[in-house]
């Protein structure tokens, strides 16, 4: 006899439709798991196994064939135990095919019923007991981020770290080390909103799927990834066998923060570049090719020369202006050019720093955030970051003295024009944030001096 049953595989962040083929012929006792599973599917054997013998039920004296269809579909996880547990009893006649024809068996599936063992599941089919749908997993307790009452000083950065949060931008910064800079990415997420059920759902999908353990658990916060500047490629944007997402998924609707960027592989900032204008990124192997969702704030932080302190005469190294130069040329411009902000971040000296003086608390200035985003949202249905073209230009409408210095910097031609678009953009974010309709002289003129990141070669 052949049993039937539908159950799915998982390719990046879609469920694909698998038949599992249950065959008992003639012959010695043996269990056969076919269809290019993973090892953990063909250990399935001593798993179902021990269940069925849990319930007092032994395993046929027969041949046991198990064909997972299609056979070229990488299949991986123990969500395959229960169709094949289900598949042997339709073939031993504890249940009819009838009774599960129509239904997707897996392990687990958000919306359908959980049989603490088999003999329930049995039970529920035949429709002799009926399963109540799982409670929801009560979420892990939070960890707070670390707060922007703990930033001293800083005044220039704190405003542009505001600016970034409230709309969606990329931030770069630069300045000696001690300054703040990883401090100050940091805190970025205490400034975000917490997370709608759709984005909470996007962010546990992505984590399951990067997960090489059991027990992960639904996201209750915006992911703050931090990789270390030996990554690769394969890392950072997703790979491996399997195609598993990277750090710029597992970012997905958080902060990834580069730490050192041009320490990072210039083959790896450079793929990030497409994964930040579309918000996506695709994955391809001989095998597998997967689109995972890569919406993320990049956030990075570097010196200003390798020795650090090239603005510093006294503790700047003999190699100067070669080692600045040098140094700066590990980041393309392509890449410095999808940075909306580049800000200075300079000490802070030690009286401020030991001083009993506090900034505005996360709290607070999240207040703000979230109100400017909201406006965004009811106004174009986007942050401004990602707001772009015609609608840019019907929606950041300038003043007229904002209008002179747009009309100069275009007769000027100092940025191009993805510059000009990301200056029209923060400008933009700092008229939300003061609830103004239009963009001021001054928030152009921040906007513009953020562009022009003092460290940083010329757009």
């Amino acid at each position: 006899m052949v049993a039937h049953i539908q159950t799915i595989a998982f390719s990046g962040v879609e469920a694909l439709p698998i038949d599992v083929q249950v065959h008992l012929a003639p012959g010695q006792n043996a269990f056969t798991v076919v269809g290019l599973p993973d090892k953990s599917v063909a250990e399935s054997r001593e798993r179902v196994r021990s269940a069925l013998a849990a319930i007092g039920l032994g395993l046929p004296h027969e041949r046991i064939t198990i064909n997972l269809s299609p056979a070229d579909l990488p299949k991986e996880g123990s969500h395959y135990d229960l169709p094949i547990a289900l598949g042997l009893i339709v073939s031993m006649g504890g249940l009819a095919q009838a009774d599960i024809d129509g239904h997707v068996v897996m392990g687990e599936q958000p919306g359908i019923v959980a049989a603490p063992d088999i003999l329930q599941a049995i039970n529920h089919l035949r429709g002799s007991q009926l399963l109540p749908p799982p409670a929801p997993e009560d979420p892990a307790p939070e960890t707070p981020h670390p707060d922007m009452a703990d930033i001293r000083g800083q005044q220039q950065s704190r405003l542009a770290l505001e600016v970034t949060a409230a709309g969606g931008h990329n931030l770069l910064m630069s300045g000696p080390p001690g300054a703040g800079k990883s401090m100050l990415a940091a805190r970025l997420p205490s400034l975000l909103p917490t997370l709608s059920p759709a984005e909470r759902l996007e962010i546990s999908i992505i984590e399951s799927l990067s997960s090489r353990r059991g027990g992960v658990r639904m996201a209750n916060q915006r992911s703050f990834r931090a990789p270390h500047h030996s990554a690769s490629l394969a890392a950072l944007v997703g790979g491996g066998r399997l195609a598993k997402p990277g750090e710029i998924s597992l970012a997905h609707t958080g902060v990834l923060f580069l730490d050192e960027l041009p320490e990072f592989s210039h083959q790896a900032l450079d793929a990030l570049r497409q994964p930040i204008e579309t918000g996506r990124v695709e994955v391809a192997r001989a095998d597998a090719h997967v689109s995972y969702q890569a919406q993320f704030q990049l956030v990075a932080a570097m010196n200003p020369c390798r020795c650090g302190h090239a603005d510093d005469a006294d503790l700047a190294c003999h190699r100067l202006p070669l080692c600045r130069q040098d140094y700066l040329a590990r980041v393309s411009g392509p890449l410095l050019d999808h940075f909306d902000i580049r800000i200075d971040v300079p000490p802070v000296s030690l009286a401020k720093m030991i001083g009993d003086e506090k900034g505005e608390n996360s709290a607070e200035i999240a207040a703000r955030v979230v109100a400017a985003r909201q406006r965004q949202i009811d106004r174009q249905g986007c942050l401004n970051a990602r707001l772009d073209g015609d609608r840019l230009r019907a929606t950041a409408r300038p003043d007229q003295a904002g209008q002179g210095i747009l009309d100069h910097l275009v007769e000027e031609s100092a940025v191009t024009a993805r510059g000009f678009n990301r200056i029209l953009r923060v400008a933009l974010t700092l008229a939300d944030l003061s609830s103004r309709a239009e963009i001021g002289r001054s928030d152009i003129a921040t906007a513009m001096a953020w562009r022009r990141l003092a460290s940083v070669a010329k757009t």
